[in-house]
């Protein structure tokens, strides 16, 4: 089967088409036909190096992705009955495990980790949501704010700040979001109560408007430190790039990992519904062919995607 992956870690170029031998479905695991697969940042990560401590004893080729959607084409021994050959479905892969990641025309997954894709949703839309949507709903799950309560989501505007900001309004909270001008309506729509200008300055801004500082944050564009001050005492900053502070005040830093959530198939499955419902924006800032990943590696480093850039698999 074809896929795209590296025998070295370095810059986008490294990035490869692979010619690996087509994967088999064992017990408890279905194989997906991959159409589409969603370009995050961790795949960045994979490709340089830094999930290398991730995977102790593995050898090249190394294949990224967290993120497929597609058709299911085999399924293993002792598979239950709610898949079945021909469904259409997105899976949230983990590309450190033994058969790699999404980046492949076919990819085999424990049956665990696949729902059923949403109704009416084309799939490059619906390869989106696994690690992005199910990255929002652990932060919101980690803060465990009251219905009413006040969040702050940062990078409001990208994918996992935009499923935050639509799973927040979803669970009844009050929410502040930060945007750059041109995505403050964008972001209105998603739901936010309060938009701030995004940068330098946004904890005080915040403060702003919650003068004794907000309850929690999801911070989703690495604004790390810049973003403590909006904490009121003993409140919860998500961080989802891996920053654990340190932080005044009683104040929790709580890194999350959606690999914690690897096998959650309900929480997968009521994503995909709420996607369904008009609940979540799936956002394609680009659909590009799979041999151009380097491409679209460049495209996510410079910044300034509204959505994910996704690999064609088709």
């Amino acid at each position: 089967m074809r896929a795209i992956g590296v025998c070295e870690f370095g810059g986008p170029d490294v990035l490869r088409v692979l010619d690996l031998p087509e994967p088999q479905a064992g017990p408890g695991e279905v194989r997906v036909r991959v159409h589409a697969a969603a370009v995050s940042p961790t795949d960045v990560m994979l490709r340089t190096g830094g999930h290398a401590v991730r995977m102790p004893g593995r050898r090249p080729p190394f294949v990224p992705g967290m993120d497929a959607a597609g058709v299911i084409d085999q399924i293993g021994p002792g598979v239950e009955g709610r898949l079945a050959v021909g469904q259409r479905v997105v899976a949230l892969v983990l590309f450190t495990g033994p058969h790699g990641g999404a980046y492949a025309e076919q990819v085999v997954v424990p049956a665990a980790s696949v729902v059923p894709a949403p109704e009416g949703m084309g799939l490059p839309d619906a390869s989106t949501l696994p690690m992005n949507a199910m990255t929002a709903r652990l932060a919101l799950d980690v803060l465990d704010l009251p219905r009413g309560g006040t969040v702050a989501v940062s990078g409001a505007a990208g994918a996992v700040g935009g499923y935050a900001v639509e799973l927040a309004r979803a669970d009844g909270l009050t929410v502040i979001a930060d945007a750059a001008s041109r995505d403050v309506e964008t972001v209105r729509v998603f739901g936010a109560d309060h938009v701030v200008e995004r940068g330098a300055g946004i904890a005080e801004r915040i403060r702003a408007l919650v003068p004794e500082g907000v309850a929690g944050v999801v911070d989703g564009s690495a604004q790390t430190a810049e973003l403590v001050p909006a904490i009121r005492d003993g409140g919860t900053l998500i961080e989802l790039r891996g920053w654990q502070g340190p932080a005044e005040r009683g104040i929790k830093v709580c890194p999350v990992m959606v690999t914690a959530r690897i096998s959650d198939t309900a929480g997968l499955d009521r994503l995909c519904r709420q996607a369904e419902a008009g609940v979540l924006t799936p956002r394609v800032a680009q659909v590009l062919p799979a041999a151009e990943a380097a491409r679209a590696h460049r495209l996510l480093e410079a910044g300034g995607l509204r959505g994910r850039v996704v690999l064609d698999f088709s």
